[in-house]
């Protein structure tokens, strides 16, 4: 288990949504209309120092669905500010640097923490779970010296050029009342 991740009742100024409005149409894999963009489903991982908020949302833009995961931190994170979405105030905590996680060393290592020990998403200190993810586990069967983890963004269509994996990290949530499940990151 990634442990329990704590969350506030606190309000959020600007919202996740409207932060990620703001920035999903800077990006290259985006090609909906954030003006449209709603909440699909979200999972949590639990950074083990208990520094760093870690969320993956799931969200819909244009009737695709895309793959954000996004690292909350209480000051800027030295050195990586391509991957800034934004600031927020956050009413209990104060002001959150907010990342595209993927930029974020924590995040990452966490990400292959939970696939090579096929664990799974976070339980949440208050409010219901919107989705499920499990890591499928890695058993080396070689003396590997790097491997590469790799997000699935888009997660509407074909992967046509995804490698057989070492290990994946697949997620399911219901939408429109039909259960999805999905690859949501790979090792190689």
């Amino acid at each position: 288990m990634s442990g329990t991740a704590t969350i506030h009742e606190a309000q959020l100024t600007p919202s996740k949504l409207e932060l990620l409005a703001q920035w999903l149409p800077s990006q290259p894999w985006f090609t909906g209309d954030a003006g449209d963009l709603e909440r699909v489903a979200s999972f949590r991982f639990v950074d083990p120092d208990g520094e760093v908020g870690i969320e993956t949302m799931i969200v819909r833009s244009g009737g695709v669905v895309y793959q954000v995961p996004l690292t909350y931190r209480d000051e800027a994170l030295d050195g990586e500010d391509a991957y800034l979405v934004g600031t927020t105030d956050h009413s209990v905590l104060g002001k959150r640097w907010v990342y595209d996680a993927t930029g974020d060393p924590v995040y990452v290592a966490e990400l292959i923490r939970v696939i090579h020990e096929a664990d799974n998403e976070a339980d949440l200190s208050r409010g219901e779970k919107s989705m499920t993810v499990v890591g499928s586990g890695i058993t080396l069967v070689s003396n590997a010296s790097m491997e590469a983890a790799r997000l699935v963004r888009v997660l509407d269509g074909e992967h046509i050029h995804t490698a057989v994996p070492l290990g994946t990290l697949t997620g399911t949530w219901t939408e429109g009342g039909e259960e999805r499940t999905e690859v949501l990151a790979t090792i190689r």
